[in-house]
């Protein structure tokens, strides 16, 4: 069973920056994709960025020019550099891996955006 450990949430001011990191138990080239996801109270969980086994990535557009993705596949771990932040972007991050016939979750860690 594949873990996935998602650190790195906190508290930052608005305009601030943060990095949240999520680390595999496996090697990330077993994977299709992973991404970041985010929950906010009383939301759905929408995609925020991905990042696929070529490299390729996508972001949401609430995000796009402010969020980056990146992996180093050495470390088995996936970041979500997050710049510009806005009190909007409040909410539980949870990384995603996705396979062939299955998706794993991270349990989440939180990041509050508020002055």
């Amino acid at each position: 069973q594949v873990q996935l450990v998602e650190s790195g949430g906190g508290l930052v001011q608005p305009g601030g920056s943060l990095r949240v990191s999520c680390a595999a138990s496996d090697t990330i080239f077993r994977f299709n994709a992973m991404g970041w996801y985010r929950q906010a109270p009383g939301k759905q969980r929408e995609l925020v960025a991905q990042i696929t086994l070529g490299g390729s990535t996508n972001y949401a557009d609430s995000v796009k020019g402010r969020f980056t993705i990146s992996r180093d596949n050495a470390k088995n771990t996936v970041y979500l550099q997050m710049d510009s932040l806005k009190p909007e972007d409040t909410a539980n991050y949870y990384c995603n891996a996705r396979a062939v016939l299955t998706d794993y979750w991270g349990k989440g860690t939180l990041v509050t955006v508020s002055s």
